[in-house]
């Protein structure tokens, strides 16, 4: 697991912890997410993915352990809250609120609020902005949360599962404005979702959390590099991964598909070609999850 960089580091961790009597929701996490990248956040329901992002904001505490924003705790620092924007699936406001007043408030909170950009998103969403937020569908809701993280162009903003409610559409038009606003305005995005194969083109580094514990954190390019499927028969299968570390597998009668870790030298294809054996690439959804499982299994992925 990796986690250095030559960049500026806008968001650290090292040693956080987080328990609720017994639970344990983070178990000693230590990371450093660099500037101006768009980061993916993962894990199932219940790894910790929230708690960690709550912590960062300083909407919770940790019970051991410290996180940093730009090199500073972010919790009572204005300053350091001033820099970061969290969406969050489950953001309350007020009985009365309509989607104009949580602008006017953004508009006040964030230095780098751009109401133009919000007006046009608010279009683009057909976002109704007199209508009581608690009148709004659920799509409706998280756009407003999606218009807010974007056009408050926060230096570090995080959005916890975003696209709750949004169709297809909306989906596309969140994922387009995103990249489009980043490449004009870079700062550090995280996106937590569980929609990873719809993300996997936008982001450039992947964190992978799993029952608390930070089970990856790694280049997304350097990661879609690391496994490969061999499919054929399952003799000739095992004689080729001999050695290798398996990630998972699958037999139908005497066919066998693994997936294991290690690019393919020009030696490996020359077996491929001589055993006769095929192989596929992994997407990142499935690597994420075959990593996760393979975690359960193993305790530790290298």
């Amino acid at each position: 697991m990796t986690s250095t960089s030559t960049r500026t580091s806008a968001v650290s961790a090292r040693g956080l912890t987080k328990r609720y009597g017994k639970t344990v929701a983070l178990d000693s996490v230590d990371f450093d997410i660099p500037e101006n990248i768009i980061c993916g956040l993962f894990g199932r329901n219940g790894a910790g993915k929230t708690t960690l992002m709550s912590i960062l904001t300083a909407q919770n505490f940790a019970t051991s352990g410290q996180a940093w924003v730009y090199g500073e705790e972010p919790y009572e620092n204005s300053r350091a809250l001033s820099r970061v924007c969290f969406v969050r699936e489950s953001q309350r406001y007020p009985d009365d609120a309509r989607p104009v007043h949580a602008f006017a408030a953004a508009r006040l909170f964030f230095p780098n609020w751009d109401d133009d950009f919000a007006q046009q998103l608010v279009a683009e969403f057909r976002l109704p902005l007199k209508t009581r937020i608690k009148k709004l569908s659920r799509g409706q809701l998280s756009a407003v949360g999606v218009i807010i993280g974007l056009a408050s162009r926060a230096e570090v903003t995080f959005f916890d599962e975003p696209y709750l409610g949004l169709d297809a559409v909306a989906r596309q038009i969140f994922y387009d404005r995103l990249l489009g606003d980043y490449a004009e305005h870079p700062r550090t995005i995280v996106l937590s979702s569980h929609l990873i194969d719809e993300i996997a083109d936008l982001i450039e580094r992947v964190l992978v959390v799993d029952d608390g514990a930070l089970v990856l954190d790694e280049d997304a390019d350097a990661l879609r590099g690391r496994a490969v499927t061999v499919v054929g028969n399952a003799a000739a299968v095992d004689e080729f991964i001999a050695g290798r570390e398996e990630l998972h597998r699958e037999n139908l009668g005497p066919v066998a598909s693994s997936t294991v870790l290690g690019a393919l030298s020009s030696d490996d294809t020359r077996r491929l070609e001589r055993l006769h054996l095929t192989t596929s690439s992994v997407s990142l959804q499935e690597l994420i999850v075959r990593f996760t499982q393979h975690s359960d299994q193993t305790g530790a992925v290298r």
